[in-house]
């Protein structure tokens, strides 16, 4: 993993990234309200569909709790915005090819598949509150099943 730990209390650092439709969203400009933040490897991928399609079913009562639903990853605009399409995503992913934004989130390092090495994103999520200060850092989770934990933490029951 990445040498930056973010933990509960400490000040989500501020970005400020394309979306799929080439438009800047900054992490302050959504300040007075809660965000959720995850971080995944490749759009249109089987694990990252499923986490994606599970935050979208998810988007309803997390909007009602007073978050943003925010997905970030290495893809260009153009295919977040076809990931976005395809699987009728209805919230902004962003794109964050050179992974500037995940260094400081620390969910960019060294992985391991089928015995090889390679550095590459960390799934991972952030809930941030309204203040701008880290609630919830979950680092190295799995696509399926991960989003009802997030609900959890948020004060949603579990659907």
């Amino acid at each position: 993993m990445s040498k930056v730990v973010l933990e509960p209390g400490s000040a989500a650092p501020d970005f400020t990234l394309r979306n799929q439709d080439d438009q800047p969203v900054s992490l302050h400009d959504l300040r007075g309200r809660g965000v959720v933040l995850f971080f995944y490897p490749e759009a249109m991928t089987p694990g990252c569909t499923t986490e994606a399609c599970d935050f979208r079913d998810s988007l309803a009562p997390l909007e009602a709790a007073g978050y943003t639903l925010l997905g970030i990853s290495p893809d260009m605009p153009e295919k977040l915005r076809r990931f976005r399409e395809r699987d009728g995503l209805t919230y902004d992913l962003l794109s964050d090819p050179d992974h500037a934004v995940h260094d400081a989130y620390g969910t960019w390092g060294e992985k391991t598949n089928y015995g090889k090495v390679y550095q590459g994103v960390i799934r991972s999520t952030f809930v941030i509150d309204a203040e701008g200060r880290v609630q919830e850092a979950l680092y190295n989770v799995k696509a399926t099943g991960h989003v009802a934990r997030v609900r959890k933490l948020v004060g949603i029951d579990a659907a």
